[in-house]
């Protein structure tokens, strides 16, 4: 994860999360990052082993934790960002969030810089994060958008995606405490260009002054240059809470 800055006009809080100043107005709408702020990817050792099984490989600890360690510093699709990036796959990397097949590309590619000795292997790691099952929503990502849809307040999710989150959230019965997605590929704007925070808004018909966008990474607060308040989370493990409660605090829902 890239590190976090402090932002401006905003105030630390006792949970360290970053709060817009209680000057602002009421919020209206509430801006969702996806990675690291609703959901994060399995655990790598669960996804290396469904990686195999897939190409119908079983893979001892052993070799399935250096595999493992290796792919992380590779290049994860929702993991951490790449040790080194190939003269090669340059283009490929600089387009991943906006088009389908330089995402898969990018990441497809970084894996094959791993010799697993598994065919198709690159493509099954792929796979795993097209699929619900490799993802964890955080424990509070159902609760807080329950409570932001019973309160009246409209929810989008922004992200820097090379594919569609729709089927995610449909899988896991969120689909319908979501009304619209702002995806970096269908958007033609990354975080953290104002335009997909404009683009959002528009979206959910909401003044982004009434806007709140929550994140986890300094790409997310671009939303201040967009008019919006931000509030950047803590990094937490899969599993764990994330200071997600922070939100209905500050949208008014109890």
């Amino acid at each position: 994860m890239p590190d976090r800055t402090e932002l401006p006009h905003a105030s630390r809080g006792a949970d360290d999360a970053v709060r817009p100043s209680p000057s602002r107005r009421p919020v209206e709408a509430v801006l969702f990052d996806f990675h690291g702020t609703l959901a994060q990817v399995e655990e790598p050792l669960a996804w290396v082993y469904a990686a195999a099984t897939a190409c119908g490989v079983e893979l001892d600890r052993i070799r399935a934790t250096s595999l493992a360690d290796r792919l992380l510093t590779a290049g994860r699709a929702g993991g951490p960002l790449p040790a080194r990036v190939p003269p090669r796959l340059a283009e490929l990397w600089a387009d991943r969030d906006l088009y389908p097949h330089a995402h898969r590309g990018a990441y497809t590619a970084l894996a094959e810089t791993v010799d697993a000795g598994i065919d198709g292997f690159a493509d099954a790691l792929y796979e795993r994060v097209l699929v619900p099952e490799g993802w964890l929503p955080y424990p509070d990502t159902a609760p807080v958008l329950g409570a932001l849809a019973a309160g009246g307040v409209k929810v989008a999710v922004v992200s820097n995606i090379g594919f569609d989150l729709r089927p995610l959230f449909a899988a896991w019965g969120l689909d319908g405490l979501v009304d619209a997605y702002a995806l970096s590929y269908e958007v033609g704007r990354c975080k953290p260009d104002p335009g997909i925070f404009l683009r959002a808004c528009g979206m959910l018909g909401v003044d982004p002054e009434h806007t709140l966008m929550v994140g986890d990474t300094p790409a997310d607060a671009g939303a201040v240059a967009a008019g919006c308040g931000v509030l950047v989370l803590p990094a937490a493990d899969a599993g764990r809470p994330n200071g997600l409660g922070a939100v209905l605090d500050l949208a008014g829902v109890g």
